[in-house]
């Protein structure tokens, strides 16, 4: 495992997730971006949260520290082998996880919504939309770029990871808004199982989303990239 002290305020959040996998549990904890965000530097993006980033910082090095296994560096990973990861373990559970949300999407907003019509109203529509989009996205680099990084053609896909990179940072925004809307997911006392389990499903997808990303933005695409 690498030495903690090369982490630094001035290392970027993007580098310090590839280099120690397990301290995205703690950028996680504190909501720091570590997928769309990752080019800021640690202090910067501790500021812009108003978190103390040797706290922060010290938190990192305690994660590591009480690891009993050090977790898959999937940047010294064959490509093939790491799209194969982000298939199974997002893509695939994506496309299930996808429809039962909506279900409940559809179902709270149209029992609840006349609580807050506004908020339900637009809640709806940026989930909506998030699920077309990565439905169409996860399309694109299944029959698009991973074949292309397959072929060792990632030389050659600035085109395909630009329009990836964007799509990026727009589900980002999308998933910001949802955790807005929600209340950082935290359900009012009087909302009932669905509602409750519904606020739960949407965290759990903004985290599997972030770590998602994070491999594609800070690992796959730069490796990919560099032929």
């Amino acid at each position: 495992m690498p030495s903690t002290p090369t982490i630094s305020p001035l290392t970027t959040v993007g580098e310090i997730a590839v280099d120690h996998p397990l301290a995205t549990r703690v950028f996680a904890r504190h909501k720091i971006d570590f997928c769309c965000g990752g080019g800021k530097p640690l202090g910067e993006a501790c500021g812009g949260l108003g978190l103390d980033t040797e706290a922060v910082l010290e938190e990192i090095r305690q994660e590591l520290a009480v690891s009993d296994a050090p977790a898959r560096r999937w940047d010294e990973a064959p490509l093939g082998e790491l799209v194969d990861h982000i298939i199974a373990t997002y893509h695939v559970p994506l496309r299930e996880e996808l429809p039962r949300l909506e279900a409940m999407v559809r179902r709270v907003c149209a029992v609840h919504g006349d609580k807050d019509p506004e908020t339900f109203g637009e809640l709806q529509t940026v989930y909506l939309a998030l699920v077309q989009e990565l439905r169409e996205h996860m399309m694109k680099e299944e029959q698009i770029l991973f074949p292309m990084i397959r072929r060792g053609e990632g030389g050659m896909a600035s085109g395909p990871v630009s329009v990836m990179l964007h799509e990026h940072d727009s589900a980002g925004e999308a998933l910001r808004r949802l955790r807005e809307l929600t209340n950082d997911y935290q359900p009012p006392e009087m909302a009932c199982n669905t509602w409750r389990a519904l606020w739960h499903g949407l965290g759990a997808l903004e985290t599997a989303m972030h770590e998602h990303i994070h491999l594609e933005n800070n690992i796959l695409f730069p490796r990919a990239l560099a032929g």
